[in-house]
């Protein structure tokens, strides 16, 4: 028996009982889920919705990616950036397939997202039939839900409930399938938004006594740290995770999802953890005496090895989803919430304190490692450029106030390492699923949900080309995206690995890379190369004032490796300077 759903009415004129097909009941359940803009490519299956689609172009701007993995990922920088649900739509077959990929990485980095895909006929299904395939089955492990609907009356009921799973609690991608004769048959259509579904419950309460527990905890620590990740932006927590950190004097470092929550020049922000994070934070972990997790998952790439992680250390773990609670790291106060309402109950628990000899260690690390790696990466002395040094001049250029969307790879690291931000939603990528190719369409997704701000695509030369043809996708836009690609002609995290783990067998990493500049030109976008560091402040000054889309390619070091790094299955105490 199908779930029974708990749903209320918030808009008053779909109330209104009318006699419609299936596609059109997609195109006005969405306009009802107040979505204006969503990426995809039409085909066979999805077509009778294409064809109400274009009776609605007044009202819902469809964006036609050049591959169906470059509208999820259009999909995913467009929920990252604006807090919206992400909507992106394809075929059967091969169009549903293709957007497996990003659906994993939105799932794995909790990011709302609805996938819509057409279906062969129900009559047709399991038989074989011309781009079937069984996108249920095949997205089932990647998604936070999924349905096919085979009966046009599905429909209000199952997208509403699709938005409603894919936003509320710990966010995520669902996918609905439709099949085609679904999408011709005529029903009588209401629709009504989902507020509530039977045995889901998206955001635990949060239980007071362990609220009071963790004050008690971080008020008798003489060593105190604060490691936030994604959930604080997910639940809109900056200002209540700003206000506990500078009450309680915590020095407070975050994971590659978590940058921007707290602004760069935060005196208590003091930077990245993980694997090539700074090595202040990664070193002192094994230090602190309390450790506060707050909307993260102790990821591999931030413990390390876990068996030496945070031992000395109470953790206290403050998280939206039960299933991460003591999954890599046991913790010994678990707050389940939200974090926004989490943070509010512990602020006026907390002493006031300043922890300026704990602080002081922080410092003391960040000098060693800005003589040892940091001032070599953005003042460099020798010839060749340096990932870092561009990041330096877009900061300069951009004073903090641009969006940064990397893809994955050693200029990924560097961006999340140097990008300097003010504003909270700056820092976008691909985290969990590490996915090359996420950078360029993620930025036109990020750029059209907030136009009036400076997004910036950064991406090696590897990942740039796995979804190079999205450049057709931002000219047909116009989005004034502004493209920067490091140009090393190498897959640079993998050959950083190779010399330092496989005595320098460089095994299919050298690249051999077309002429980037005129691929740019040919899409019409205006581009240039930079070369020379001479060259550099004028060209990145150059792509900052444009009001069109600019592509900018910058021949940086080939053997440059990014540092500090953690070896894998190493400690985070085990922090590697070169």
């Amino acid at each position: 028996m199908k779930e029974t759903l708990t749903i209320e009415s918030q808009t008053k004129d779909t109330q209104v009982t009318e006699r419609i097909s299936g596609s059109e009941a997609v195109i006005k359940c969405l306009l009802a889920e107040g979505v204006d803009i969503l990426y995809g490519y039409p085909g066979g299956a999805i077509m009778p919705v294409y064809d109400e689609l274009y009776k609605y172009q007044d009202k819902i701007h469809h964006v036609l990616a050049r591959h169906e993995q470059g509208a999820t990922h259009a999909a995913q920088g467009f929920a990252r950036i604006s807090g919206r649900v992400g909507v992106c739509i394809a075929t059967s077959g091969p169009g549903a397939t293709n957007l497996i990929t990003g659906i994993a990485d939105a799932q794995i980095d909790s990011t709302p997202m609805v996938c819509i895909t057409g279906q062969v006929g129900s009559h047709l299904l399991g038989s074989d039939a011309f781009q079937e395939t069984d996108i249920v089955g095949i997205s089932t492990p990647v998604t936070k839900w999924n349905y096919q609907i085979t009966k046009a009356s599905e429909i209000p009921e199952i997208i509403a409930k699709a938005f409603y799973i894919a936003k509320s609690g710990r966010p995520g991608p669902v996918l609905v399938d439709i099949t085609k004769d679904a999408q011709f048959e005529a029903f009588d259509f209401k629709y009504k938004k989902c507020t509530k579904v039977r045995s889901y419950k998206a955001v635990p309460d949060t239980d007071t006594e362990k609220v009071k527990e963790a004050a008690k905890l971080i008020n008798a620590a003489k060593k105190p740290m604060i490691v936030w990740g994604q959930g604080v932006i997910l639940g809109g927590a900056e200002k209540e995770l700003t206000a506990v950190i500078e009450k309680a004097g915590i020095p407070s470092a975050w994971t590659i999802l978590g940058a921007s929550a707290v602004p760069t020049a935060h005196p208590l922000n003091i930077g990245m953890v993980g694997m090539h994070g700074n090595y202040a934070p990664n070193k002192l972990t094994n230090e602190c005496d309390v450790l506060i997790a707050i909307g993260m998952r102790f990821d591999d790439r931030v413990t390390g090895n876990l068996d030496t992680y945070a031992k000395q250390a109470k953790v206290i773990h403050f998280e939206i989803d039960p299933a991460e609670i003591d999954k890599n790291v046991k913790t010994d106060v678990a707050v389940l919430g939200d974090s926004k309402e989490s943070l509010s109950q512990l602020l006026p628990l907390l002493n006031e304190n300043k922890h300026v000899e704990w602080h002081q260690k922080f410092k003391d690390l960040y000098t060693i490692e800005y003589e040892e790696v940091i001032k070599k990466d953005l003042h460099p002395t020798k010839e060749g450029l340096t990932m870092g040094e561009v990041l330096k001049e877009i900061n300069t250029q951009t004073k903090g106030e641009a969006a940064i969307v990397s893809d994955v790879g050693q200029h990924q690291m560097i961006a999340c390492r140097y990008a300097e931000f003010k504003n909270t939603r700056s820092n976008i990528t691909s985290g969990g699923l590490g996915t090359m190719g996420f950078g360029l369409p993620a930025a036109i997704g990020a750029k059209m949900a907030v136009p009036e701000r400076q997004v910036i695509s950064i991406s090696g030369d590897g990942g740039y080309q796995m979804t190079i043809q999205e450049l057709g996708t931002i000219f047909q836009q116009k989005a004034a995206v502004k493209v920067v690609v490091l140009n090393n002609d190498f897959l640079g995290m993998v050959r950083q690995w190779q010399q330092l783990f496989f005595d320098k067998r460089y095994a299919s990493t050298e690249m051999t890379n077309p002429n980037f500049v005129a691929i740019a030109e040919g899409y019409y976008i205006k581009a240039k190369k930079v070369t020379k560091r001479v060259e550099l402040a004028d060209a990145v000054k150059e792509m900052i004032e444009s009001k069109e889309a600019y592509f900018l390619e910058v021949c940086v070091e080939k053997e440059d490796n990014v540092f500090p790094m953690i070896p894998t299955g190493a400690s985070v105490s085990d922090i590697r300077l070169k």
